[in-house]
């Protein structure tokens, strides 16, 4: 509108200084020549500042001040040359070669950008690292793997005053001690441990005051990307959008976590000797910007399964990269001949890791017997013993439960954590043999209501039984609209968003082609907004699976969880 009225008041001065011309065409004074500059400078003048504040209010609302436009300039001046270069090798069909150099080249010039600019590029960044949708290389997935939790973090001085001036009192009054050193940074802030005055060990999550600004200009930039390049991501990321502004309160987040946390005990999926444990907050010592929890002690899971790969080389003979390279050669051959490329499944992988851990036993009998006896002489030394962490994890186990209880909290409590990446889990106990998941950062929870819920729990049993049908009429009562609602499209889409991928569904194509070629073939003009987070939970559980070669369909996973809470609620 601003725009219009702008239009119609730039038209109307054309007009008025047409007149001007035809009034002074006949008197050739000198003064009816300076009449005529002012009244064409003042025309000028109105024209221009007409212009500039159209120009200021679209900087204003469109791109989020000179800040964002200098901060998106810098995204554009790498994210469309890449673009461009990535097509071209699409249509030119690049050898995989090729396409590594290209991966490790533009991945780490795009790390190195998203490090330069933070905000919400690093989100970004952690989607790739995550193989959110299974469509990033495993090249891009490494190097970006860092933005999970080891980004750039603040200076001590700048958490100290974040904190003083969120309690209105010196720290040293609230802590009795504080780690200067932050055990982990990511978008929106760090975390460092610190210990109660009560002597209460604590983890305390610390937030960047900017970031709420930066964000919000950086989504609209990422948003006038996509309208240009992808438009069939711009709809989901305006529901992110809505999600991801949820985490710029800390006192929010720690109901949330709480809240889940007593959701997941009262079904027996949380808690001590249970499959997972989520942290508790202190409430009282919960503020906008700081947020006080309990710590959980364990690995994070990307480094947990570093060092599961670094075990497997070793058992290979082979230093790790070149193990990786091996394994990577391999999956490209299974793929190109249309092999099965998942890896093992739990009760193979029990069995493996039985064995393994078998051989420890003996080797541990070995050094207790070495070290009761000639450990004990001069000139000899005692020999480690080597605990249960040397023993593998059991990659089916970990998908397995992570997409139960994820489902348990989409379809049974209608309240989840819609931001699941590796980043947020921790392993721990697996020195003792005891492995549990420690789930963590409830920023970006998601609630459906009952009627939300139950209709997800029918959209999950169609899927299931791929019942074409009653997916389409399920979708369609969601409210998923397209221009001219084609049944194999809205289909399709379904089965992506919440159920599965692979080549047999998209058709071979890469995921970003295959959502292209289904926006082309009709147009999608509305999404059912209360799902799309139950949809990046999905392909973000699934991206990790695929990651680990265990590839999931989570309709069949969860089809039990959906039977069992329709018969009891229905």
């Amino acid at each position: 509108m601003m725009l219009r009225s702008s239009s119609i008041k730039c038209s109307l001065s054309k007009r008025q200084f047409a007149r001007f011309l035809s009034s002074n065409a006949k008197n050739n004074t000198e003064q009816s020549k300076t009449n005529l500059m002012l009244k064409f400078s003042l025309v000028a003048i109105g024209g221009a500042a007409t212009a500039s504040a159209v120009a200021v209010k679209f900087m204003h609302d469109e791109v989020g001040g000179m800040d964002s436009l200098n901060r998106t300039a810098n995204f554009y001046s790498l994210a469309i040359p890449a673009y461009i270069q990535y097509r071209t090798h699409m249509f030119l069909g690049s050898s995989d070669e090729v396409w590594d150099e290209l991966d490790k080249e533009t991945s780490q010039k795009g790390l190195d950008k998203i490090l330069e600019l933070g905000g919400f590029y690093i989100k970004s960044g952690q989607t790739c690292a995550a193989n959110i949708g299974n469509g990033f290389p495993r090249i891009w997935q490494e190097t970006m793997s860092i933005l999970q939790d080891q980004c750039p973090s603040k200076p001590f001085t700048v958490v100290r005053s974040i904190i003083e001036a969120e309690y209105g009192k010196p720290l040293e009054t609230v802590f009795a001690s504080f780690e200067e050193n932050p055990i982990g940074a990511a978008s929106i802030g760090q975390v460092h441990r610190a210990t109660l005055r009560n002597g209460k060990e604590v983890v305390v999550k610390v937030m960047y005051p900017e970031v709420e600004d930066l964000f919000r200009g950086d989504v609209r930039t990422i948003k006038m990307f996509c309208q240009v390049a992808q438009p069939v991501h711009v709809s989901p990321l305006e529901e992110i959008e809505r999600q991801f502004m949820t985490e710029f309160d800390y006192e929010q987040e720690a109901i949330q976590m709480d809240t889940v946390r007593k959701n997941l005990e009262r079904a027996g999926l949380a808690g001590k000797n249970k499959l997972s444990v989520v942290p508790k907050s202190y409430p009282e010592l919960c503020t906008k910007r700081v947020l006080v929890m309990t710590e959980l002690k364990g690995e994070k899971l990307p480094e947990a399964l570093q060092k599961d790969l670094e075990l497997y080389a070793v058992n290979a003979g082979m230093p790790v990269e070149e193990f990786k390279a091996r394994e990577e050669s391999k999956l490209r051959d299974m793929k190109r001949k249309g092999e099965d490329i998942r890896g093992p499944s739990a009760k193979e992988f029990d069995t493996y890791i039985k064995l393994i851990d078998a051989k420890r036993r003996a080797n541990n009998m070995s050094v207790a017997l070495h070290n009761y006896t000639v450990g004990w002489l001069p000139g000899f030394e005692k020999k480690a013993y080597k605990n249960k962490r040397m023993l593998p994890i059991n990659h089916a186990k970990l998908i397995d439960d992570l997409i139960m209880i994820h489902g348990h909290e989409v379809l049974v409590d209608g309240y989840f954590n819609g931001d699941c990446h590796p980043g947020n889990i921790l392993m721990l106990g697996a020195d003792q043999g005891k492995p549990q998941l420690g789930l963590i950062d409830y920023g970006q929870v998601k609630s459906l209501t009952k009627e939300e819920r139950l209709h997800m729990c029918k959209i999950i049993l169609a899927l299931a039984s791929d019942d074409k049908k009653e997916i389409v009429r399920l979708m369609t009562k969601a409210g998923f609209k397209s221009k001219s609602m084609n049944e194999d499209v809205i289909f399709k889409y379904a089965k992506v968003s919440y159920d599965e991928d692979n080549d047999e569904l998209t058709e071979g194509k890469h995921i970003q082609m295959f959502m292209e070629d289904l926006q082309s073939r009709d147009p999608i003009d509305q999404l059912p907004d209360c799902y799309i987070m139950v949809g990046r939970t999905s392909v973000m559980l699934r991206g990790f699976a695929h990651a680990l070669r265990q590839s999931r369909s989570i309709a069949k996973a969860w089809e039990p969880i959906a039977k069992k809470v329709l018969q009891s609620e229905e």
